[in-house]
């Protein structure tokens, strides 16, 4: 069964992990949210796709839910002596993978292909896939100012209010190769429990991609991480779609999705798409593996 995943954050990558321990090697491909990528220090990081292939490698820090295991910050710490810049944390590890995606992109690779390489290095089954090969950056707007997704999340710690998500490049983006192929060839899509607006939503601003589940001819089930999950998405649902229900989830996906898996704890509950209720915190591997296995069964109804 070849399933499509829309995948951003830490949470769609625990999902991701999920899937792959429920469905045979190579029926996997995830579309990597790219909006988050930044440029620190001179080097490219792609967080959302590194944490995919962390997580699916076994070289995640579960512990601290980013990043890699056994993380050290010697060179991070080096050059903040020196006046570079420290407030995205880059470890020693982590390093090494930017060094080696920084230079094939500036030898004129593209991040596809990068990634490629590194799936291939990591041994992994699944694919993963840049939405797109195109520069886009996400920005938040905030009664502070607008800033870019990584100073908004990470240096001023998500603290500010979000109006309104603004993904530059949206209009010139294509999708990258294999996305339009993994989509259209699926017998299911699925949307990963990721923040709706940073994370799923810079995937679905390229014309492509969100052509391709306009005209779906399977179901397209989306994740909800449920109310025993807060942060920066539980507020911006508040504040930009009205609510926290899954109905106002739904909102988010109009026209996109068929159904909802949600967490028990949101209901009663109604929705314009069907609602399955079941567990979703991913408390461990099992858990994240029971989850993929509703979502799946869900998309095959």
């Amino acid at each position: 069964m070849k399933v499509a995943l829309l995948s951003g954050g830490v949470g769609g990558a625990r999902f991701a992990r999920g899937l792959v321990d429920v469905l045979a090697p190579g029926e996997l491909t995830i579309v990597g949210n790219v909006g988050d990528d930044v440029e620190i220090l001179g080097l490219h990081v792609s967080p959302d796709l590194d944490s995919l292939l962390y997580t699916l490698a076994g070289l995640s820090d579960e512990e601290r839910g980013w990043g890699r295991a056994g993380e050290t910050w010697n060179a991070l710490a080096a050059a903040a002596t020196w006046g570079g810049d420290d407030w995205f944390k880059l470890g020693d590890l982590d390093l090494g993978l930017h060094l080696v995606r920084t230079l094939a992109l500036r030898e004129g690779a593209t991040l596809s292909a990068v990634t490629a390489g590194l799936i291939e290095r990591a041994g992994l089954a699944a694919t993963i896939l840049p939405a797109t090969d195109d520069r886009l950056r996400t920005h938040v707007e905030t009664p502070a100012g607008t800033f870019s997704f990584q100073e908004w999340f990470v240096g001023r710690g998500h603290r500010d209010d979000v109006d309104a998500v603004v993904v530059e490049g949206a209009d010139e983006a294509g999708a990258a190769p294999g996305v339009m192929d993994a989509l259209d060839s699926a017998a299911a899509i699925v949307i990963a429990p990721s923040n709706p607006y940073v994370s799923i939503a810079p995937i679905l601003s390229i014309t492509e991609i969100r052509a391709a589940l306009e005209r779906r001819r399977v179901r397209c089930v989306a994740v909800v991480g449920g109310a025993a999950v807060k942060g920066p998405a539980d507020r911006m649902l508040a504040r930009m779609a009205g609510g926290t229900t899954p109905a106002h989830v739904a909102s988010c996906y109009e026209g996109l999705v068929d159904a909802l898996v949600v967490d028990e704890s949101d209901l009663p509950a109604e929705a314009p798409v069907e609602l399955v209720a079941t567990r979703t915190l991913m408390v461990d591997r099992d858990a994240s593996g029971r989850l993929a296995e509703v979502v799946l069964e869900t998309a095959c109804a």
